[in-house]
């Protein structure tokens, strides 16, 4: 693995961490401006092929290019949702779609102008996903879908669901199939969600299929097949998702670095009290372990789905950020408890992070699973 970043990678990374510091905190519920924003800065093109609008970056390069844009852009909110745009919708079509599907979506994907969401949580199948009521009953070359879908992110503005269903509980997890249905299709509605703690600009829904026919062309990949896509969302997500929080990351340290210089206690600056610097370094070891780590898994992606990298760095990201803004706010004091210092904010959007796409204790989980234990 070579990180010795090319002219054409550095130019990426430094022209979306400027675009990123150009995009404006989302605000809870709303945010279609920052979307579009965001889409402008050519950021949900990235990993897609040339040939459907896109840029056609490998996911080494496309890790790096998030990195910058989260170094720059403090709605990780808006981050969350864009990733889940790119690794759970985009992604798939690209792996598994038709041509027919992939000339569909592909192009409206890369550019913003739609937006994907990802159907497959319910009340009672989270982190073990795959042991879903929802029902895809087979007539003919028609599907009828039924069921309900939770905590949905994009749901409440997306254009196209990636909606998996299963074709009869007897057949467990090898049962499951993949569906793209678009959200004006018949059977097919959104409700409100709860309200979220954090991550409030990455918007959430119920999906309800109420007898929601859709025809065999709709099918993603193979029946039966439902299984494998999201084995190959997860990897892609789990790698990809967070890596703009190593940005976001990297710029809180930054500023604890700064506040250490010109906070004084005791009439010396805080830079000079050992806690407070052993924290600090504590916190970078936990950055730089998480980002070679995303490196790591996103140069191997392409090629080994099945590493247990994926959840590594899921698990690195998530808990490292948690700790870098639980800090930070220790850091700087009864400032940093204050809406206006921004932390709070950060640490309950990370907060959100150990729970999508698979809790931390899932990620153990997987990883003894993947290493031979379980």
């Amino acid at each position: 693995m070579n990180l010795e970043w090319s002219a054409e990678q550095l130019a990426l990374y430094n022209r979306l961490r400027e675009h990123g510091g150009s995009l404006a905190p989302g605000q809870p519920g709303e945010g279609g401006a920052d979307w579009e924003a965001l889409a402008a800065g050519q950021v949900m093109a990235l990993p897609v092929p040339v040939d459907y609008g896109g840029l056609g970056h490998s996911p080494l390069t496309c890790a790096f290019a998030l990195e910058g844009l989260g170094y720059g852009c403090r709605d990780i909110g808006l981050l969350v949702s864009a990733g889940a745009h790119m690794w759970a919708v985009q992604h798939p079509i690209v792996k598994f779609g038709t041509p027919q599907q992939k000339a569909t979506y592909l192009p409206g994907l890369a550019s913003g102008k739609l937006t994907g969401a990802h159907a497959i949580t319910e009340t009672e199948a989270g982190s073990d996903a795959l042991a879903m009521e929802a029902a895809a009953v087979k007539d003919g070359t028609t599907y009828r879908l039924s069921g309900r879908k939770r905590f949905v992110t994009n749901a409440p503005q997306a254009d196209v669901f990636l909606v998996y269903a299963t074709l009869g509980k007897q057949f467990g997890f090898t049962g499951v199939t993949a569906f793209l249905v678009e959200r004006d299709h018949p059977g097919l509605r959104v409700e409100a969600e709860y309200q979220k703690m954090g991550l409030r600009s990455c918007r959430w829904g119920q999906v309800v299929l109420d007898d929601c026919v859709v025809d065999e062309s709709r099918r993603l990949g193979a029946e039966r097949q439902g299984s494998k896509i999201f084995a190959s969302v997860m990897a892609w997500e789990r790698t990809l998702l967070l890596a703009p929080l190593l940005g976001a990351i990297e710029a809180q340290l930054e500023e604890c670095v700064q506040r250490t210089r010109s906070r004084r206690q005791f009439r010396r600056r805080i830079s000079s009290f050992q806690s407070v610097t052993n924290r600090i370094v504590d916190l970078r070891l936990r950055l730089e372990a998480a980002r070679n780590l995303t490196y790591r898994a996103a140069w191997e992606l392409a090629d080994n789905e099945e590493s247990c990298y994926p959840e590594m760095v899921k698990l690195a990201i998530s808990e490292a950020a948690v700790a870098t803004f639980e800090g930070a706010m220790q850091i700087f004091g009864g400032y940093g408890y204050t809406e206006e210092a921004g932390i709070e904010e950060r640490l309950r959007d990370a907060l959100g992070t150990r729970i999508s796409s698979g809790t931390s204790d899932m990620q153990r989980s997987v990883i003894a699973a993947k290493l031979g234990m379980r």
